[in-house]
C-alpha cells in the first residue's frame, strides 16, 4: 500500500493535464428559483472568473535563477507560530552578503515593537529545487546577530531567557539594557546564543521571485520574493528545511503602492522599528464565499487553489480543492469537493485576534482530473476509496460511502480544530486568514494541535451564499457526471513522468 501511494504522489507531481478544473452542472434542466439562477450567474461571473484567472497564470513571471538583490520588505503585521508578531526588512548586495531586519512585537497589529534582531552573512543560490517545483534551493552562512531589545521589561525577560541557553552569558556587573544592541551570534568568537530565540534563517534555503503587472498596467510592475516556511514547532526550527513559503515580501523598489506598511518598515532600523498604523479587530463572520488569492503551495509538495462556501443560516459550508501538478496551478491532478458543518466562532484566548472554530467534515466528492490519478485510483481495491476500478478523468465519485479516500490519506468521518481571522486589503476587500497547517504533515484534529499562525488568506468573492438545502438531489449529480463525461472526451493523452519519491502522506481537509 506504501508503495502504492508514493507511485501516487509521483504521478500527481508531474501528472499533466488540461482543460477547466471547475465543472458546473446544467441549470436549465432542473427547476430552481429566480433567486438561485441569479446567484449562479453571479457566482460564475465573480467566484469562478477569480479563480479562472490564476489557473491561467494570472499575468505571473517567474524569476529562474532568481535575482534577489536589494531590499524586501513585508506588506503588513506577520504571524509566525507561537504565536510571533513579526515584520521583516531584509536587504541583498550584488557581493551575495545580506542584512536582514526582524522586527518583534507584542500585539497582533504590530504597533508595540518589543526587540529587534539583526542578522549579517552570506547567501549562495544552488539549483532548482527537485522537492518544490518553481523554487531555488540556496546556502547561507552566519556572519553575525544582535539583538536590540526596546523596553526595560523586555529586556529583563530577554536576559533571562539567554542566560538559561547559556549560563553566564550575561554578568550582574555587565546586564543587558534597552536600546543597545549586544551579541546573540558571532562568527570569529564562537559566540552561539540565539538558541535561546529558537532563531534560525533557514527560510533563505528556498527562494522564488515573482513579477506582475498590477492590473494590466505596464507601469505598476509589483516583485515579490517568497522565502521558506518557518516550522510550526518552535523546537524544530533549528532542524527544520522549508517545503513552502512564508507570505512574500515586496520589494522596495517595485511594490504595491497601496502598501502603507512596505513604506513604513523601508524607512525603519533597529533603533527606529516600524510602527504600524493601528486597526481594529474585525470580527469573523463565516459567511459568504471565498477563494484563493494565488496558486498555494503546501508542505509535502503540493499545490492547489481554494474555493469555501459558508452558509450562516445552518452553520454549514462546503469547499473545493483543486489540486496540480505544477507551482502556478495550470495542471489540474485531482479536485476534492468536501461540506460539513462549523461551530460558532470563540475568540481565541492564545492568539491575539484570532477566532476558534471545530469544523467537522461528513461527505466528499473526488473527482481525478488526470490519467495519472484515475489510473491510480483504479489500483485501490474494495471499500478503499469509492467504487473498485471505477474511476475516470474528470468524472466526480462519491467517496463518503467508503469512509473517504485511502489513496489520498483521507478519513471521514473528520474534525479540525481551526483557527480564523478576517482582515481588509488596501482595496477594501475582505481577506479571510485559517490556521496553518502542521509542519510535521499531521492534521488539527485535537485541540492542542490547534494552529497559532495563518496560512495564505482566501479573498471574499461573493458577501452572501444561498441558504443550504442539504445534500444536491440525485439528478442534479447525474448531470455533475454528464458534464464531466463531455470535458472527459475533450482530453487528450499525456505522457507520464514517473519521480521515486514519496511525499505526501496524507492530504488535510481545510488546507
Amino acid at each position: 500500500m506504501c508503495l502504492l501511494r508514493c507511485l501516487l504522489t509521483a504521478l500527481l507531481l508531474h501528472g499533466m493535464g488540461e482543460g477547466s478544473s471547475v465543472l458546473h452542472p446544467d441549470s436549465r434542466s432542473y427547476p430552481r428559483s429566480l433567486e438561485k439562477s441569479a446567484w449562479r450567474t453571479f457566482k460564475e461571473s465573480q467566484c469562478h472568473h477569480m479563480l479562472k484567472h490564476l489557473h491561467n497564470g494570472a499575468r505571473i513571471t517567474v524569476q529562474m535563477p532568481p535575482n534577489i538583490e536589494g531590499h524586501w520588505v513585508s506588506t503588513g503585521c506577520e504571524v509566525r507560530s507561537g504565536p510571533e508578531f513579526i515584520t521583516r526588512s531584509y536587504k541583498f548586495y550584488h557581493n551575495n552578503t545580506f542584512k536582514a531586519y526582524q522586527f518583534y512585537y507584542g500585539g497582533n497589529r504590530c504597533t508595540d515593537p518589543t526587540y529587534t534582531l539583526i542578522i549579517w552573512g552570506k547567501i549562495r543560490l544552488r539549483q532548482a529545487s527537485w522537492i518544490i517545483r518553481g523554487g531555488t534551493e540556496a546556502d547561507y552562512q552566519l556572519h553575525k546577530v544582535q539583538i536590540i531589545s526596546h523596553s526595560e521589561i523586555v529586556t529583563e525577560k530577554l536576559s533571562q531567557l539567554v542566560n538559561q541557553t547559556c549560563p553566564g552569558f550575561i554578568v550582574a556587573d555587565n546586564l543587558w539594557e534597552p536600546d543597545v544592541s549586544y551579541d546573540l551570534w558571532r562568527e570569529e568568537n564562537g559566540c552561539e546564543c540565539a538558541k535561546a530565540l529558537n532563531f534560525a534563517m533557514h527560510e533563505l534555503q528556498l527562494i522564488r521571485v515573482e513579477k506582475q503587472y498590477l492590473h494590466h498596467n505596464l507601469d505598476h510592475l509589483v516583485e515579490e520574493l517568497f522565502l521558506g516556511d518557518i516550522h510550526t514547532d518552535a523546537t524544530q526550527r533549528i532542524y527544520y528545511r522549508p517545503s513552502s513559503y512564508q507570505p512574500p515580501l515586496q520589494n522596495a523598489k517595485n511594490h504595491d503602492h497601496t502598501c502603507i506598511a512596505c513604506r513604513i518598515i523601508y524607512r525603519s532600523d533597529e533603533h527606529h522599528p516600524p510602527i504600524l498604523p493601528p486597526k481594529a479587530d474585525l470580527t469573523i463572520g463565516l459567511h459568504g464565499e471565498w477563494v484563493s488569492q494565488r496558486c498555494e503551495v503546501r508542505p509535502e509538495v503540493l499545490f492547489l487553489t481554494r474555493h469555501f462556501t459558508f452558509y450562516d443560516n445552518n452553520n454549514t459550508w462546503e469547499g473545493h480543492y483543486y489540486h496540480y501538478s505544477d507551482p502556478i496551478c495550470k495542471h489540474p491532478t485531482f479536485t476534492i469537493y468536501a461540506k460539513g458543518r462549523y461551530s460558532r466562532g470563540v475568540h481565541s484566548s492564545r492568539v491575539m485576534g484570532g477566532t476558534e472554530f471545530v469544523f467537522k467534515v461528513n461527505h466528499m466528492k473526488v473527482t481525478p482530473m488526470d490519467v495519472a490519478t484515475a489510473s491510480l485510483l483504479n489500483v485501490f481495491n474494495g471499500n478503499e476509496c469509492g467504487a473498485e476500478g471505477s474511476w475516470l478523468v474528470g468524472v466526480e465519485q462519491d467517496v463518503t460511502h467508503t469512509n473517504g479516500c485511502v489513496a489520498l490519506g483521507i478519513k471521514l468521518p473528520h474534525t479540525e480544530y481551526e483557527l480564523f481571522k478576517m482582515e481588509q486589503n488596501t482595496r477594501g476587500r475582505y481577506l479571510l486568514y485559517n490556521g496553518q497547517r502542521p509542519s510535521d504533515g499531521s492534521s488539527p484534529d485535537r485541540p492542542e494541535k490547534r494552529a497559532t499562525s495563518y496560512q495564505m488568506p482566501l479573498v471574499q468573492c461573493a458577501s452572501s451564499a444561498p441558504k443550504s438545502e442539504g445534500p444536491l438531489e440525485e439528478s442534479e449529480l447525474g448531470r455533475h457526471r454528464n458534464a464531466a463525461v463531455k470535458w472527459h472526451s475533450r482530453l487528450s493523452l499525456l505522457t507520464l513522468l514517473m519521480m521515486p519519491i514519496c511525499t505526501v502522506s496524507h492530504l488535510n481537509i481545510l488546507s
